[in-house]
């Protein structure tokens, strides 16, 4: 029996503001290692991640994705506990074939426990939503809103695991993998997900807010330049948008404004450059951007809640 998620967050915490970042991002805000395939062809609206996890004992934030989320378990088996912010844990015995489905616009905690080895391995799969929406339309009428799916932990869904050990299979295992097939079999399951989990209430149409290839494309580009000046205009043109319209939209999609996205993924990579390498402090802000020292230290502590030194030592 699937144990459901609340998909609201009743008691959400001041320190933690409202976080929702596209599939790709998800890698940066995991403990786990994640696995690195061979160059793969990029197949619109599919976006899959293999990771192998070690015991959390302490919780671990996870931000809220634009797409919906499938998690599938691979190997190991794991207790896994979440909850809401403020809210009591709740836990699943999880092994594999085992699947989550995530579709909360919300941060939540995690925390798990490995059994009988020191690894479990997790296949994540990003359904992009027009994918979603295609199914809804055939499924449910073209005049049909957006869809919400159900928040589920720890089931079983032999459809589910079928389909997604084909992607893996076509996606990693191959050499040469079909755009064309990967994409049938991501149909397919975005229909099987329409069908079998909805959940009871449909929350109204989010009006103006920017559509995930195009909030996708302006993400990758702030990530490849985190060095470079925060450049509003050219950010708004890649999404082919005004600055106003641009930053409306962007906000409604990710419930930051893109000024405030970018500093967040500046602070990613300063966390991790103090994490995984000696360079100096003042190096690693000039990397991201900030050639003073104490404004790159300001920013930090206001984001992280520490100093860059302070950081680094804990």
């Amino acid at each position: 029996m699937a144990n459901t998620r609340r998909t609201s967050l009743e008691h959400k915490s001041a320190s933690c503001p409202r976080l929702r970042i596209t599939g790709e991002s998800m890698r940066e805000y995991l403990p786990g290692e994640s696995q690195v395939s061979p160059p793969r062809p990029e197949i619109k609206d599919i976006v899959i991640q293999l990771f192998t996890h070690r015991s959390v004992i302490e919780p671990i934030l996870v931000p809220a994705v634009v797409e919906p989320l499938l998690v599938l378990v691979l190997a190991g088996a794991a207790r896994v506990e979440e909850r809401v912010l403020g809210g009591e844990w709740e836990a699943a015995e999880v092994s594999a074939g085992d699947f989550f489905l995530t579709n909360t616009d919300e941060p939540y905690e995690m925390r798990w426990q490995t059994h009988g080895g020191d690894t479990f391995e997790v296949m994540h799969l990003y359904l992009g939503l027009p994918l979603i929406e295609q199914a809804s339309r055939e499924l449910l009428g073209e005049h049909a809103g957006p869809v919400r799916l159900c928040d589920v932990s720890g089931a079983r869904d032999g459809h589910i695991a079928f389909v997604m050990e084909q992607l893996r299979t076509e996606l990693v295992g191959e050499r040469s993998p079909s755009c064309l097939f990967a994409r049938s079999l991501a149909q397919a399951l975005a229909v099987h997900l329409v069908r079998s989990y909805l959940a009871d209430t449909q929350p109204a149409r989010r009006v103006n807010a920017l559509q995930a290839y195009k909030l996708r494309k302006v993400t990758d580009a702030m990530s490849a330049h985190l060095g470079a000046e925060f450049n509003l205009a050219k950010l708004a043109g890649l999404a082919e948008l005004s600055e106003y319209h641009f930053s409306r939209m962007f906000k409604r999609a990710t419930g930051l404004s893109p000024s405030q996205y970018f500093i967040r993924l500046r602070m990613i990579r300063a966390r991790q450059l103090l994490l995984e390498t000696p360079r100096s402090i003042i190096d690693v802000g000039l990397e991201i951007g900030y050639s003073s020292p104490s404004h790159f230290s300001q920013v930090f502590r206001r984001e992280v809640g520490v100093t860059p030194s302070e950081f680094r030592r804990a």
